[in-house]
């Protein structure tokens, strides 16, 4: 039997995915947590075979949580279900440890099949994701590292630097020079040509 941990801020989003598995006879939704500090304390002290992950939720999250779930648990197999793009996160989750990647927007059997792909030691990526390990270093955002596209992220989410700070557990000065950074990189100059260039490119 397959132990899963289902790991989404949506309460939705979770109920709908434990209709799926429920369905299944070898796959058992054995936790669910509703951010990632949740997440990290479940799988401190319960045991996993796969964690089905949300890379944005309040908390940790992102690249942060697949890195400290598998300090935990390096065994754990992390399959990132995300509404955000293969090409854009896929390869930045596998190089942090996850063993695959999934769009919500895929089908139920594509979920049961990925799910059990990872547990059996295999890596589930899409045409996309594949596509991105190969690609995602020529792109403007490709040299962004992990923490400077999530602060891009909730700056186009019109989140402000303290609030990101909050969020991240990091000081206002902190997501201020990341952010200096990022429109450095870009070849930018203010928030809205941030917000503009994250569009264009199908960032988030």
């Amino acid at each position: 039997m397959i132990r899963v941990l289902l790991a989404d801020d949506h309460k939705i989003v979770r109920d709908g995915l434990r209709g799926i598995l429920e369905r299944t006879d070898d796959i058992r939704v054995a936790g669910e947590a509703a951010d990632g500090d949740q997440a990290l304390a479940l799988v401190r002290k319960g045991e996993y075979d796969v964690a089905v992950l949300d890379l944005s939720m309040p908390g940790l999250s992102g690249m942060d949580l697949i890195k400290r779930l598998l300090i935990e648990r390096p065994r754990l197999r992390l399959l990132v279900l995300s509404m955000h793009g293969e090409a854009q996160y896929a390869a930045r989750a596998l190089k942090a440890g996850a063993a695959g990647y999934l769009n919500k927007d895929s089908a139920a059997d594509l979920l049961v099949g990925a799910i059990r792909k990872v547990a059996s030691g295999g890596v589930h990526v899409g045409e996309a994701a594949a596509a991105a390990l190969v690609t995602a270093s020529t792109s403007g955002h490709g040299s962004l590292s992990d923490r400077e596209l999530e602060v891009l992220r909730l700056l186009v989410d019109g989140k402000s630097p303290g609030d990101i700070a909050e969020q991240l557990h990091l000081s206002v000065k902190t997501v201020s020079t990341h952010k200096t950074r990022v429109l450095e990189k870009l070849n930018l100059h203010t928030t809205a040509e941030l917000v503009r260039y994250a569009l264009e490119n199908k960032l988030f």
